[in-house]
């Protein structure tokens, strides 16, 4: 999903005089009227930009978000990070927008200027010693080579294959780089915050790429109402986060649905695409699903479901075991059998 806001002129301006100019350490930016403006303007008082981290400080509030755009080399081509600042006090639609629109920034500002993206919630990540911190984490990291990468996709690719039936009861033990869109992660992330109880996050495939993207988020829905949020004419993916849950993030829930008036292909690489889907919620966004559901249309999904009912689990299990129903897929006979 694009959130439709761009980088204003003023931005844009702003941006390039800090380029251009080596007196200038920082901009500032805030999304206003649909736009990304600029808000201040921070100096460099030091040739290093860790002794000059501290100047931000006094600019960051706990309850706003931020985007910074940092000049950490001067003298090179990609010397810029792009940091999006999302404190967790911040509105939850406000936390939505930032997100779903940082990598929209920089490809406006372009992306060969910025060597890193960074996203942080705590000020005192923004300090030199928070800095400090950061680089060591991602020193720990260290990039695979081309044909180590290479090989590394060869045997994931494996790894899932020989997962057979076995894995239809539970989501992809592999590393599996499923692509996704601007703002996936993110948007799932969100659903921990105690302010996103009652948030539906939808998520579709875009075809024929096959890139899984954010289709909806939607706040304060009740239990009886996530049905009317979901497409009736194509499959999706629907994370829920219940607002009964004892704790915020311990009650969400991962619905699949496919309509029968699906088209073949969509139901091919939804069923196929389903484990994926919840690895990257718990692997990449951190998320722990306490329920997964399956039906046809989305009307099957009712409130009891949702609250703690066990039609339709995922694995059909629990289902079977309350001598309920599990709601079923029409899908294609194989070519020469019936």
């Amino acid at each position: 999903m694009q959130s439709g806001i761009s980088a204003s002129q003023a931005l844009q301006h702003a941006f390039n005089d800090l380029v251009s100019s080596p007196g200038k350490r920082a901009v500032l930016a805030s999304i206003q009227n649909e736009q990304i403006t600029p808000t201040t303007t921070i100096s460099a008082n030091s040739s290093r930009f860790e002794d000059d981290l501290h100047q931000l400080q006094t600019n960051l509030s706990s309850t706003q978000a931020t985007y910074i755009l940092l000049k950490v080399d001067n003298a090179a081509p990609d010397g810029y990070v792009a940091i999006t600042f999302v404190p967790n006090a911040a509105p939850v639609r406000q936390k939505m927008l930032f997100a779903s629109t940082r990598l929209s920034l920089v490809r406006e500002l372009g992306l060969e200027r910025f060597r890193e993206q960074v996203f942080c919630t705590e000020a005192s990540e923004l300090t030199a010693e928070g800095w400090a911190r950061h680089e060591k984490h991602e020193a720990l990291a260290a990039p695979l080579t081309e044909e180590e990468s290479g090989l590394k996709g060869v045997k994931d690719a494996e790894a899932a294959e020989s997962l057979g039936t076995q894995g239809r009861r539970g989501h992809v033990t592999g590393r599996i780089d499923v692509k996704t869109g601007e703002g996936v992660v993110e948007a799932l992330e969100l659903l921990k915050e105690e302010g996103c109880r009652g948030t539906v996050v939808q998520l579709k495939y875009a075809l024929p790429e096959e890139v899984l993207t954010l289709d909806s988020s939607t706040d304060g829905v009740a239990p009886e109402d996530v049905s009317k949020t979901i497409s009736t004419s194509e499959p999706r993916y629907t994370f829920y986060a219940s607002p009964s849950a004892e704790e915020a993030g311990a009650g969400i829930v991962f619905i699949y649905t496919c309509p029968t008036s699906s088209r073949i292909k969509e139901r091919m690489i939804y069923a196929t695409g389903k484990s994926w889907t919840r690895t990257v919620a718990e692997r990449d966004a951190g998320i722990m699903i306490s329920k997964a559901l399956e039906a046809t249309e989305p009307s099957e999904i009712t409130a009891d479901m949702l609250a703690g009912g066990q039609a339709g689990t995922a694995d059909g299990e629990a289902a079977n075991a309350a001598g309920e129903k599990k709601s079923g897929f029409a899908r294609p006979k194989r070519p020469g059998r019936r």
